[in-house]
């Protein structure tokens, strides 16, 4: 059976079963009609009207398209006697095909929003906001201490590091630990933008440097899919989605080896929270600053988030 999200009004359809709403939906007139239907109510007599259909026609989609549960009627009363005002079931409508119920995760997966940092330090220029408005003062470090940086969307300094601290859920878990990885967006960090502005980002785990990786560049060619209108482009629009893993053979930036530090070097058992920090240092080759970027902003409308693999 279809699936259907109360708050967005989306049904999901499982195309293994529910066939009779595929086929009901495989007509353009209908589609038509439920896209004209989406604008306004109306009865059949304005449908046939605004589409120039026979009123049989438009009163036969109607009956296939309720039957299919994806069309909502109501009787109201007319000039003479009663009329259908029509109205979509759905205002989105996916086709999904099921999961194997036999697939299970071998992951445990946390995401951090980018505000709930538990230990910092910056240098200026620096900042940070919500997807609504700048928190506290630019290139103030004291504004990171503001109590509205849970809400915070973009975090950039020149310097310096935040630290977030995850549950550790390897304490309680029998199951051996195969892998680390953490995602996040992130660019440099440039006054305006520059595509050809490298910076050394380093990560650190449980206060065990794990690997750096070189960001190219700020970018501000064009405004991020998450990020909001206000916020113009040269001031940082998106990043890069970057995957930072480690395991028994070392630490991997997407997929490729960068380091020899391994699991057993950030030792898991002995800390009750998995401590990861992310920062430029100020002796790093390229000391070019860093943004990272999370709910709201972006391109990815994502926070950090940590897997656990086992």
């Amino acid at each position: 059976m279809e699936t259907v999200t109360e708050a967005e009004r989306t049904l999901i359809i499982n195309p293994l079963k529910d066939l009779n709403v595929l086929k009901a939906l495989a007509s353009e007139p209908r589609i038509q009609m439920l896209e004209l239907l989406r604008k306004q109510k109306l009865n059949i007599n304005e449908i046939a009207e605004t589409m120039k259909q026979p009123q049989s026609t438009v009163a036969t989609n109607v009956s296939i398209l309720e039957e299919a549960g994806l069309l909502i009627t109501e009787s109201a009363k007319a000039k003479k006697g009663n009329q259908k005002i029509c109205s979509p079931a759905f205002n989105e409508i996916l086709v999904k095909f099921p999961e194997p119920e036999n697939t299970k995760k071998n992951f445990v997966e946390i995401e951090m929003p980018i505000g709930l940092f538990t230990d910092y330090s910056v240098s200026a220029p620096c900042g940070l906001c919500s997807p609504q408005k700048i928190i506290g003062m630019l290139d103030l470090p004291d504004s990171f201490l503001n109590p509205e940086r849970m809400k915070a969307g973009l975090l950039w300094c020149t310097t310096g590091s935040f630290e977030y601290k995850f549950p550790n859920n390897t304490l309680s878990d029998p199951r051996e630990v195969t892998k680390l990885e953490l995602s996040m967006e992130l660019s440099s960090e440039t006054p305006g933008t520059n595509p050809n502005w490298p910076s050394d980002i380093t990560i650190w785990i449980n206060k065990t440097e794990i690997l750096t990786w070189t960001c190219p560049g700020d970018y501000g060619d064009h405004q991020g899919k998450y990020t909001p209108d206000w916020w113009k482009p040269e001031g940082s629009a998106y990043g890069l989605l970057k995957h930072f893993s480690i395991n028994n053979e070392g630490s991997f930036i997407d997929g490729m080896k960068v380091s020899d530090v391994k699991l057993e070097d950030i030792h898991l058992k002995d800390h009750h929270s998995i401590r990861v920090r992310i920062g430029v240092k100020e002796d790093s080759q390229y000391v070019g600053g860093m943004n990272i970027f999370g709910k709201g902003f972006g391109n990815y409308d994502q926070g950090i988030v940590l897997k656990t693999y086992y």
